[in-house]
Order: structure tokens, then sequence, then C-alpha cells
């Protein structure tokens, strides 16, 4: 039988080691890691692996959400399975909702983790049993107001440069966009979140893992 290949995206080169020795006795074999976002997309583009193991937090003002989407964008049927130790209800919902096929916290046994690439490799979708039934109970509430949910892309990208504190003049120079626009920007970020203050923005970010500490 032909190894399971897959791709590590994540920020610890501790993780990647250890998953590459653990999941190597269960037949599964990582042709490629990443510690970058960039790189995710770049390695995933040349290596064309089986499954994505991803993580979500990458100490960057992406995420592996980010990852995952553009990843999906190049190839609609990657299979990715998030292993992370972000599992909020905001966070699985999204992991379900862009494609992802497995989600996995990583305070479970890495030997769980390898089933579930397994099945996920078969073309599965496995959400852990506590995660499935946490995932029908928020669309049973409905409703979402994170960021993710209210801003369109630009938005949210502008939202998480004013968290991490640039100003209007210093997102419209990164973005090649007027300071005019960017103030538009802005102010509907500020109206769709209802938010005004730095600081509000700010713990509003945190508060949905948008940014790091």
């Amino acid at each position: 039988m032909q190894p399971i290949r897959i791709l590590i995206a994540d920020d610890h080169p501790l993780i990647i080691e250890g998953l590459t020795l653990a999941l190597g006795k269960r037949g599964i074999e990582v042709v490629g890691h990443a510690s970058v976002i960039a790189d995710a997309v770049r390695e995933y583009r040349q290596r064309k692996p089986d499954v994505v193991v991803m993580d979500v937090g990458f100490g960057q003002s992406s995420t592996g959400l980010d990852a995952a989407r553009e990843i999906l964008g190049i190839d609609p049927d990657a299979r990715i399975v998030f292993y992370t130790q972000y599992d909020q209800d905001e966070i699985v919902r999204e992991a379900y909702r862009l494609g992802g096929r497995g989600f996995v916290p990583k305070v479970q046994p890495t030997d769980l983790l390898a089933d579930v690439i397994g099945q996920v490799q078969q073309g599965k979708i496995h959400f852990l049993p506590e995660i499935a039934e946490r995932l029908a109970l928020i669309g049973v509430r409905g409703g979402d107001d994170s960021p993710r949910a209210k801003l369109d892309a630009r938005e949210l990208d502008v939202f998480r440069r004013l968290a991490q504190g640039q100003t209007i003049e210093e997102i419209a120079g990164e973005l090649s966009l007027s300071r005019k626009t960017i103030s538009l920007v802005v102010q509907a970020v500020k109206d769709k979140l209802g938010v005004q203050r730095s600081a509000d923005i700010t713990k509003l970010a945190i508060r949905h893992h948008l940014i790091e500490t």
C-alpha cells in the first residue's frame, strides 16, 4: 500500500518534527512542511499532497484559515485537516464552511490524527463527534457576529491592520490605495462592527484570533 502523502503547515518546528516521526510509523509520509502562510501555499502547488495538516495560528496577520482558503481556490478538491489548539465556535464553523475535511484539537493523541488523515484521504469528512455536535448547535443558534462573517476580504485585511496599530496613511501606502479609499473602508469596518475606538478594534481582533498577542 502506498503511504499517504501529507503537507504539514505549522509555525512550531517541534510540532512538525514530532508529527513527522509519529505519523511515519502509521504509514503517513510527510512530503513537505511550512512554517509561514506563503510557504504553505507554495508547497501545496509543488508537492500536491494527498492531505494538508493545517494549524490555524501562525503568529501573523494571516491564519491557517486564510491559507486553506487560498489552497482551495487553487484546488477545490484539496483535502485539509485542521490540527490546532484553537477550537472556538467561530473557528470550527469557518473551518467547516470553507471546505475543511477534518478538525482535530492538538490535545488529542497523534493516533487519532492519523485516523482522521486516513479517512480524509479516502474522501470522507471527519469532524470529531464533540466538534460535529458543536457545529450542529451553532447552526441551530444561527447568527455570527465575528469580523470574518461581517466583513469582506478587503475590509477584513484593513481591520487586521488597524488592530495591529497601523494608521490610515500606512495602510494606504502598503496596499497602494488612496488615503480616501482606505478612510472609506475604515468607516465601513467600524460601522459594520459597531466599534470606533482603536483599543476596541484591537480587543475584538484578539478575541476572534485574527491577530496574535
